[in-house]
């Protein structure tokens, strides 16, 4: 390929909308040009990398066992309310009509769909286990698309379902394709960590694991355990609170609350700072709207509400949200900040974090305007509906495992795993026979990988300030061939059969004949992100040789033209 016709148009300047460095970088370099919110057009250089993310993805899915279909994007109304989702999922999910007033949605994934298949043509144990997979665009109707292919409306996706005729096998399943997806992930130079995760709105009783690959700008964060193998996103991992401390006295016999004004404090700091008291022994509280529910949300002063377990514990809601100030105001008397679980109104129920339940003094809101309580003691002046961990780990808490401190790091989710046990089987009654010829639902897992974020995740972690270090198993092409002066005959003679030699030893190679001065090709070479950049000169070729710089290392050095493809074709398949 000549760089003259390939299409890769790169900017000098990043659009101002490109946040992070993978959405600035893919931009620049003519991978990825936006149609609209959340929604990119791949250019070739893009598709090419896209393309071979899915060979890998494929080879591996295959070796597991795995077998490739195409299921419809448009799905029917009707299945997805068997299952109960098709209000779960609520304004993400894409919905249309047909011309008789049928209701569909763009499928935003396709569990449902899978298991009708399924029902329809597998019906003996025999046939089982089954792995069936596809790799297709999915629909999400983000509310806020944004960080380039991270969070788009359409998006690439492979999407693997497992049916199995027993819960040990659904797990053989499962453990089989976690080792697919670290061999995926491996293969495509991706440092990344699987953590024990939230199921969300796909569901399932049986577990799920995050393939998270670790970055700065992942919008995601996870903690781990240095010491053993626990790992989690913090939308899941558990909190170990401290044990509770022994009261130096009862607590019948602890003083009163004690009535505070606190005019303006309405944070944390600011009453801490007021009132002398650190935030450890302040008690936080959030009021939350679930559907028609109002819950009072209490965590410690130092803590943040993780509303995730909220749902999950009190719920499942169809739309959980913090409440507005005018409704804080009309339940309570009282805006943001004054509120507190002491004397709540029958409309608000009262859910506690474990941590701040225990018997001790603290300082809350008074739900009255510039008022606080002091020493007000949980079982004592308020007691709680519902007392659970609620809240969202901290780095340097224990580890529910062994104890030792956890560390935290941000992560990009790029896949994950999920054991869905009966959900959708008994739903939608798709079912086999047994030995002994009774009829039970197919036990299933769902396994989807994120092609396009994978895409975006490796230009992420791989990347400095001269652009793209593509992993040169998911690079749009091996190298580039430089001829170092475009006027000289004899240096781009010799550049175009350099080229030709590398093409021949199955090297995917660009010719850079663009009349540009060499320092712009330079530039250009490292901002797409060939993995090797060649360069001949008039004084190399005079010496029978070429420059070689690797993309990665920053190293060069010159080798012998006649053994150049070969030379360079052992490093390709050597990795």
């Amino acid at each position: 390929m000549e760089m003259s016709r390939l299409f890769a148009p790169t900017l000098r300047e990043a659009p101002a909308e490109a946040e992070i460095v993978s959405h600035r970088l893919l931009l620049r370099a003519g991978f990825i040009r936006k149609s609209t919110a959340g929604v990119y057009t791949y250019l070739p250089l893009g598709w090419r990398v896209i393309r071979k993310i899915e060979g890998i993805v494929r080879e591996e899915m295959n070796a597991a066992g795995g077998q490739e279909i195409m299921l419809p994007i448009v799905q029917p109304a009707e299945l997805w309310r068997a299952t109960g989702r098709w209000e779960l999922y609520g304004p993400e999910m894409f919905r249309l009509r047909d011309r008789h007033e049928r209701e569909f949605c763009l499928g935003p994934t396709h569990e449902e769909i899978i298991t009708e298949l399924v029902k329809g043509d597998v019906r003996s144990y025999k046939q089982l286990p089954l792995l069936l997979y596809q790799i297709q665009n999915k629909y999400r109707d983000e509310r806020r698309p944004r960080f380039g292919l991270m969070r788009g409306r359409e998006f690439i996706m492979m999407d693997l379902y497992s049916f199995d005729r027993s819960p040990e096998g659904a797990r053989e399943s499962y453990a089989k394709m976690y080792a697919a997806y670290e061999a995926v992930f491996r293969r495509c130079g991706l440092a990344y960590r699987a953590v024990e995760a939230d199921a969300g709105a796909i569901g399932g009783s049986g577990g799920t694991h995050e393939f998270m690959a670790l970055a700065e700008s992942g919008e995601a964060e996870v903690v781990f355990c240095p010491n053993c193998a626990y790992a989690a996103n913090t939308e899941k991992a558990e909190c170990v609170p401290p044990p509770a401390p022994a009261p130096a006295t009862p607590a019948a016999d602890l003083p009163p609350r004690a009535r505070v004004v606190t005019p303006g404090a309405r944070t944390i700091e600011k009453v801490s700072a007021l009132l002398g008291v650190p935030p450890t022994g302040l008690l936080k509280t959030l009021i939350y709207k679930g559907d028609e529910e109002y819950w009072a949300i209490v965590v410690r002063g130092d803590r943040r509400v993780n509303e995730v377990k909220v749902n999950n514990t009190l719920g499942p809601f169809l739309e959980l949200r913090l409440a507005a100030a005018e409704e804080i105001e009309a339940l309570l008397g009282c805006g943001p900040g004054f509120s507190g679980p002491v004397g709540l109104p029958p409309a608000v129920r009262l859910a506690v974090d474990s941590e701040a339940a225990v018997p001790a003094a603290f300082v809350c809101g008074a739900n009255e305007v510039d008022v606080h309580w002091r020493d007000a003691i949980p079982g004592r002046d308020f007691t709680p509906a519902r007392t659970a961990d609620l809240r969202r780990v901290e780095t340097g808490e224990p580890c529910p495992g062994c104890g030792a401190p956890l560390q935290s790091a941000r992560g990009i989710e790029v896949g994950q795993v999920f054991n869905l046990g009966q959900k959708y089987s008994a739903a939608l009654s798709a079912t086999f026979l047994n030995e002994k010829g009774s009829a039970l639902p197919f036990y299933m897992g769902c396994y989807g990988i994120g092609v396009s974020r994978t895409l975006a995740a490796a230009a992420e972690q791989c990347s400095d300030e001269n652009g793209l270090v593509w992993p040169t198993a998911i690079a749009p092409y091996h190298c580039v061939v430089i001829p170092a002066n475009s006027k000289d005959e004899a240096v781009t003679t010799a550049a175009a059969r350099l080229c030709a030699e590398l093409g021949a030893a199955g090297l995917e190679t660009v010719l850079d004949d663009r009349p540009e001065r060499a320092g712009v090709k330079f530039k250009d070479a490292d901002l797409i992100g060939f993995p090797f950049r060649l360069v001949v000169g008039a004084h190399s070729l005079a010496q029978g040789q070429a420059e070689l710089k690797r993309r990665r290392t920053g190293a060069e050095e010159l080798i012998p033209l006649t053994t150049a493809a070969a030379y360079l074709s052992r490093i390709v398949r050597e990795g």
